[in-house]
């Protein structure tokens, strides 16, 4: 690992600490798990997490990178644009079909099994954002290799994207509560705390809405947007999963390769409109 690499991964990590201190100096919501259990519960999903992400890089990703480049493959390597426009939109493209995986990962009963471990999370906060089932993570390996494939994206791009976007997803788990004046300022062009809260509520049309990951333009354009939705009324987690004998690490690990009832993908009616576009306010005590 290059000097500059350490570095930023320092970076990161302090950056992901101060997060974890603020957010409970702050808290949004009222913790139903306090004590370090959980934590490192969510710290070991996300080791082996992220050792999953690193071990498929090589044989999935990278061999799609090289494919791509070297035989000219995706859109925008068929358009002639100017590098900086290119950039521009595979960063656009990358986060838009971001929002259609995670949309597959609520409706498809095979991808809800393994993307479920993350919602069963009885709180939701920073290490939220690390517990994804290393499944989970081996099958948005295969499909990050497709989006390499079909959209033509250079390995800038797709560096630049990903890095942010580890930066939006342990953002916008946090427990942090951001002055609600500067959050309804963000929202409409990312992701917010109180906006991803909303997606781990138990209530199916909650659930059903507030799909991206980075950039919340996405969510407004599908008009599965929900923002009207105050934090002291959002209950975190999966109906059935209300004890945390119910989530323990082998009874998260285990969850993608058992029959489980409670694991029923979950869904609004297609017709029901969800764009709302104010964030409410009621702090939790």
């Amino acid at each position: 690992m290059s000097k500059r690499w350490r570095w930023q991964w320092v970076a990161f990590g302090a950056a992901v600490g101060a997060l974890y201190v603020v957010e409970r100096l702050r808290p949004l919501r009222a913790r139903k798990e306090p004590g370090p259990a959980r934590v490192g519960r969510n710290l070991v999903i996300g080791l082996l997490a992220g050792a999953t992400t690193a071990a498929s890089e090589w044989p999935l990703v990278a061999p799609a990178q090289r494919l791509a480049e070297r035989q000219k493959l995706g859109l925008i390597r068929r358009l002639p644009l100017p590098r900086t426009l290119r950039m521009l939109l595979g960063f656009l493209l990358l986060d838009y079909t971001l929002y259609v995986w995670h949309r597959l990962n609520h409706g498809l009963r095979f991808l809800w099994r393994f993307h479920a471990v993350h919602h069963i999370d009885l709180d939701l906060d920073s290490t939220t954002g690390l517990r994804f089932h290393f499944g989970e993570l081996a099958l948005a390996a295969g499909f990050r290799a497709a989006q390499v494939l079909l959209l033509g994206v250079d390995r800038d791009t797709l560096r630049v994207w990903q890095q942010v976007l580890v930066i939006s997803v342990i953002f916008h788990h946090s427990n942090l509560e951001l002055p609600i004046d500067f959050e309804r300022r963000l929202v409409p062009f990312l992701v917010t705390p109180r906006m991803h809260g909303i997606h781990h509520s138990r209530r199916t049309e909650d659930l059903d809405s507030n799909y991206s990951s980075l950039l919340s333009w996405w969510d407004r354009l599908h008009r599965s947007l929900r923002l009207n939705v105050p934090q002291a009324s959002v209950t975190i987690g999966i109906p059935g999963f209300w004890r945390p004998d119910d989530v323990t690490l082998a009874a998260s690990l285990t969850l993608p390769f058992r029959h489980d009832p409670r694991l029923q993908p979950l869904r609004t009616p297609e017709s029901q409109p969800l764009e709302v576009v104010s964030l409410t306010e009621r702090r939790t005590s």
